[in-house]
């Protein structure tokens, strides 16, 4: 008899919040994992992928925190991680542990971290700490104020 092993499963839920500003501009967006040295795990960074000549790159050193922890040393675009600014609303991905970008996370604390900064805005970085394997399902919550609102992870064994 066979036991089948089931990997962990983060659900993130961000909400990017309608502006009323003269010149709106959607928001560059970084989430990630980092451990308790720091090492980090990209998840997800959107911008602005259709600019000639990948002059949006230019402008991910704006989230100056990602960017300082793990940026400056990537090369865009990267596969399954990268893509387009997203506009306001909510929007949710999950991720398998084991399977890409996530891979295998060590039992250990974690802090799940979401930056956004934008043109003719401000920048905004939210953090949700965590304990890696969950032993039951637990959803972690936060607030933005400006320029994100509403951050929720969701962590299922």
């Amino acid at each position: 008899m066979s036991t089948a092993v089931c990997a962990g499963e983060l659900a993130v839920s961000l909400e990017i919040p309608r502006l009323d500003v003269a010149e709106y501009h959607r928001p560059y967006t970084a989430l990630w994992v980092e451990d308790k040295d720091k090492k980090v795990i990209n998840l997800a960074v959107w911008y602005d992928v259709e600019m000639k000549e990948d002059k949006g790159e230019d402008w991910l050193k704006d989230m100056r925190q990602w960017w300082r922890r793990s940026g400056r040393e990537l090369d865009m675009p990267i596969d399954g991680v990268s893509g387009a600014t997203r506009a306001p609303g909510t929007h949710t991905i999950t991720f398998t542990e084991g399977a890409e970008p996530l891979g295998k996370l060590n039992a250990g604390e974690y802090t799940l971290i979401l930056e956004a900064a934008r043109e003719v805005g401000g920048r905004e970085l939210l953090k949700i700490p965590f304990q890696w394997p969950p032993k039951k399902p637990e959803t972690l919550k936060t607030q933005g104020k400006n320029e994100l609102g509403a951050f929720q992870l969701t962590l299922n064994p």
